[in-house]
């Protein structure tokens, strides 16, 4: 943030406190400073998202993306609506993100699924063989694009996208 640059109540609370952890914003958004400095919250990130992932936070209104519902499809539409250019495309990457696979994973529970490996489009997913076990998820970060195409379809809600 410049000097001349009064930070307000709002933009106070918005920077994550109000949040268990820091939201996902939408792709190509910058640093979360950056990008509450610079989003005026207008909502039209929100609309244009053809997926319907993207919603208001809790509390700070800033657009956040839920991927329960879904995955981001890097279509560019929420860039491509914003007024205030707090998202860019002509960012390296639309976000450095890693996926966490938790303990509710039916394949550590012994079930065999492979549901996040069959909608990963990446193929950043693979199932490590164990003798005498269920094979056990891998992720290979460096393939991963952060869609969250895994997330939405896991049937026991074991996956969570996270900034890196």
């Amino acid at each position: 943030m410049s000097t001349s640059t009064v930070m307000t109540r709002r933009h106070f609370i918005s920077l994550g406190k109000l949040e268990p952890y820091a939201p996902i914003r939408p792709p190509w958004s910058f640093s979360e400073d950056q990008f509450v400095m610079q989003c005026t919250q207008c909502g039209d990130c929100i609309t244009a998202c053809p997926e319907n992932i993207l919603l208001r936070g809790n509390l700070s209104r800033y657009p956040k993306i839920n991927f329960s519902l879904g995955k981001c499809t890097f279509c560019h539409a929420c860039v491509d609506v914003c007024p205030t250019q707090a998202l860019d495309k002509h960012l390296a990457k639309p976000w450095r993100m890693k996926v966490i696979v938790g303990e509710a994973c039916l394949a550590k529970k012994q079930v065999i699924c492979v549901t996040c490996r069959e909608q990963c489009e990446a193929r950043a997913i693979h199932f490590i063989a164990i003798a005498g076990r269920i094979s056990l998820p891998e992720i290979t970060m460096d393939a991963c694009t952060g869609c969250g195409a895994c997330v939405a379809s896991c049937p026991a809600q074991a996956l969570e996208v996270m900034y890196e």
